[in-house]
């Protein structure tokens, strides 16, 4: 099936994004006419919140904060309940380019989930050390447990259908890389089927980065703790979504 923008809802969890936010919205917006906006703050403290929906998204909100996970659940079990049969993860701080949502949608009618690769011959995004051995190791690792190459499997950019809709309303990992790496456990276990299109990765448009020197020599051991879980944690879903 092949989808319209009026049948996407695009979802951007967001942590402290009032600097840069209405910017994106305005730009998702332009880029996509007809998709409906859910910017879920994840437990803001800022202005967040009054930001977006001055900028004419709607906005649930979290009371404290889950992680990317735990927002996007919410999205989806928006998306569920209001019979939307397209969410794309977007990520609230500017890095993801709107202009490839169309892209990621047009492979759902083969699949239920479309990850915007980094690493896959669009634009010069690149990681080094201990993050770009994690991302290498986990690539490889999942490409071969999901029998789809892969060469991104952290991606926060991310089209999903109906089927993946509503597992992941129901069973999405709130748990640190549980968004993206159990994520897709999750889903290869139930059936849903995975493939991945090239984009090209931007600078934040503002706010603080969520990586520095630290963070990024802890994330190898977290990355690999993180997927041990993901195989060891016992199935939910034991057959195909229907």
């Amino acid at each position: 099936m092949v989808y319209s923008l009026d049948q996407v809802l695009v979802v951007m969890p967001a942590f402290n994004e009032a600097e840069v936010i209405e910017q994106v919205i305005s730009e998702v917006r332009s880029s996509l006419p007809g998709v409906r906006v859910l910017v879920v703050s994840d437990g803001s403290t800022d202005t967040t919140v009054e930001v977006a929906r001055a900028a004419g998204a709607q906005v649930l909100e979290l009371p404290f904060n889950l992680g990317v996970g735990g927002a996007m659940r919410l999205g989806f079990r928006f998306a569920l309940e209001n019979g939307i049969p397209v969410a794309v993860q977007l990520d609230s701080d500017g890095q993801h380019n709107p202009a490839n949502v169309p892209a990621l949608v047009a492979q759902l009618d083969e699949h239920d989930v479309v990850i915007g690769a980094r690493f896959a011959g669009e634009g010069d995004y690149a990681v080094r050390g201990p993050r770009r051995w994690a991302m290498r190791f986990l690539s490889g690792t999942l490409s071969r447990a999901l029998t789809t190459r892969l060469t991104d499997t952290t991606s926060g950019f991310k089209a999903h259908g109906p089927r993946a809709i509503a597992l992941y309303a129901q069973d999405f990992p709130a748990e640190y890389l549980g968004d993206t790496i159990e994520s897709l456990v999750t889903g290869h276990r139930a059936g849903l089927r995975f493939t991945q299109v090239g984009v090209a990765m931007r600078e934040r448009a503002g706010g603080t980065p969520s990586h520095n020197q630290l963070k990024s020599a802890v994330y190898l051991g977290r990355a690999f703790f993180a997927l041990t879980i993901a195989f060891l944690r016992p199935r939910r879903w034991s057959t195909a979504v229907a």
